[in-house]
């Protein structure tokens, strides 16, 4: 199924959203609405409060990386039981795992690159299994 206008403009503020992000390579946003497109929560991939965002090593940054869909999740003052994420990247594995767990029941992202497949090809497959077996629809878009 195509995405609609209202998945367009919440892709286009998770977009705007993944702009607030330090992180020098890759800035990811993600936003939650509930089934009457209301926003319930944002967040952008970034640090623990508290905590520096100038890494070491690439490593050192995925270690402390909180990334946007778990910030979302984490600062939403609401259930999430039947709401909808939009994400500007294909969620991990672990984070598709905190959306089923959190009550996503649908998830809106663009397809994911060639590039983004090379480095993250079993993370992002192994997410749309999780969503498939949990009954997530999942819609990518441009």
């Amino acid at each position: 199924m195509a995405i609609g206008k209202w998945d367009k403009r919440f892709i286009g503020l998770a977009l705007h959203v993944a702009e607030w992000s330090k992180d020098p390579s890759t800035r990811v946003g993600a936003v939650i609405v509930d089934n009457k497109q209301r926003v319930i929560s944002m967040g952008y991939n970034g640090p623990p409060r508290g905590v520096s965002d100038h890494y070491v090593t690439r490593e050192d940054k995925l270690f402390k990386t909180i990334h946007a869909e778990e910030n979302a999740v984490l600062f939403a003052k609401q259930d999430l039981t039947g709401a909808t994420a939009y994400v500007t990247h294909p969620p991990c594995a672990n984070c598709a795992a905190k959306l089923v767990q959190s009550g996503v029941t649908r998830v809106v992202f663009p397809a994911p690159s060639e590039d983004f497949l090379s480095r993250w090809k079993e993370s992002y497959y192994a997410a749309l299994g999780m969503f498939v077996e949990a009954g997530v629809a999942v819609e990518t878009g441009e």
